[in-house]
């Protein structure tokens, strides 16, 4: 029975951190990657059960399943730093929960099979429950938002967890000693898993506030933006009409003289004027379209060029209001980077695809350095400064979005596939 445990809980205890940390890969790559990991590890537990017991592999479990996982999901998962040691060793602890409760199940209606097997898939599918529909959101909107304090949430889980391997040895259910003492220190570790919740509920709120002010400040810009270009075109049309009398005169006029010639360029002259006076339509979402205007205006006021290719359908996959704060933020960055610059390398390259998925990359020259964080996010080079690129990031997480910042021989990028 303990060598079934230890194999269900390796299995299960390495879900549970693909299903906290996320990855970077495609889906099947993931799994195959993963699950051909998990295979390995319980191979290698067969083995080592084999030749030196259960008493030598609980000993060595960390050191031989644990670490390489973590060093796995390092390489292929959303976070690094504490954010991911958070979130691995929040895995083990519901998967220690899960372990003690079964395990104190099977003590106290009489060591009968069919009880832990049973209180191990219900509490299974109670933590799993709780975990994607409440713990792993959470988690994902908040965990950026938090620079501070993720190392002393993490030490206080890896006291715990060190405690209830080696300095109380045994299993629950098992051993008498055991059985007391850790489903006690796993209510403590429930209490102060509370406080962390509530932490990030409060986190998470405060986060939610700030955002959609964001969207609501962008939205009445963009309204604000396309008042003001139809007040600009009804204007120009004003003086057109005004205007309109005088050069049909002058028109006939060159006609009766024989002056065709001039008086086709009067006429595309005139035509010219009215094309200038359109306003760029980038895209037919109109938040978006008010958000590129405005950026590529801000962007050509400071004397930087502007490559764009917008493809954008009607309909998009995520709200619109949303995705206009990530433009803002990159297209904000961008511009910021190269006011920098002197103006003959100023310039902002925008790709937008909409098929076969929305896919978008944003790029700029960078004259400084561009140092990219544990998380994949550039280091801000002033106090205050990353806001915009921990909200793309956010929104990433929040919508299982890849996301990647390169710098590549003088440009810095960001790439967003949904």
């Amino acid at each position: 029975m303990v060598t079934m445990m230890f194999f269900y809980m390796t299995l299960l205890g390495i879900t549970m951190v693909l299903l906290f940390v996320g990855s970077r890969l495609s889906r099947w790559k993931t799994l195959l990657i993963v699950y051909g990991f998990t295979a390995l590890a319980m191979a290698a537990e067969i083995v080592l059960i084999r030749f030196w017991g259960t008493d030598t592999l609980s000993r060595v479990y960390i050191l031989m399943v644990h670490l390489p996982a973590l060093l796995l999901f390092y390489f292929i998962g959303y976070y690094r730093g504490w954010a991911l040691i958070f979130q691995f060793l929040s895995a083990m602890l519901f998967c220690a929960l899960i372990q003690q409760g079964a395990g104190l199940a099977y003590y106290l209606f009489g060591n009968r099979l069919w009880v832990i097997v049973a209180a191990y898939l219900l509490f299974t599918a109670a933590v799993l429950w709780f975990l994607l529909g409440y713990l792993r959101p959470l988690i994902a909107g908040v965990l950026l938002e938090i620079q501070q304090g993720l190392w002393s949430m993490c030490l206080v889980i890896a006291i715990y967890w060190l405690i209830t391997v080696y300095m109380v040895p045994g299993y629950v259910g098992l051993d008498p000693s055991s059985t007391v003492f850790k489903p006690i220190l796993s209510l403590l570790m429930v209490g102060f898993y509370v406080v962390v919740i509530t932490l990030f509920s409060t986190a998470q709120r405060e986060a939610e506030s700030r955002h959609n002010a964001q969207i609501s400040a962008l939205s009445l810009h963009a309204l604000q933006t396309q008042m003001e270009a139809i007040h600009g075109m009804e204007e120009a049309v004003r003086v057109e009409r005004h205007d309109l009398r005088h050069r049909l005169q002058t028109v006939a006029e060159l006609i009766r003289e024989g002056k065709q010639q001039e008086a086709l360029h009067f006429i595309g002259a005139a035509q010219q004027r009215l094309d200038d006076q359109k306003p760029a339509v980038w895209c037919r979402p109109p938040i978006l379209n008010a958000v590129f205007s405005s950026y590529f205006q801000q962007a050509e006021r400071q004397g930087i060029r502007i490559s764009a290719h917008i493809a954008l359908p009607q309909r998009l996959p995520v709200e619109e209001g949303e995705l206009a704060v990530v433009f803002a933020n990159a297209l904000e960055n961008a511009i910021h980077a190269c006011c920098g610059l002197p103006r003959e390398k100023r310039e902002i390259c925008c790709k937008v695809l909409a098929h076969p998925g929305l896919m978008f990359e944003i790029s700029n020259p960078c004259g400084e350095a561009v140092r990219l964080d544990s998380q994949g996010l550039p280091v801000p080079s002033q106090n205050g400064h990353g806001t915009g690129t921990r909200s793309i990031a956010a929104f990433c997480n929040k919508h299982g979005a890849l996301w990647t910042y390169t710098v590549t021989e003088g440009r810095f990028s960001i790439r967003v596939i949904l």
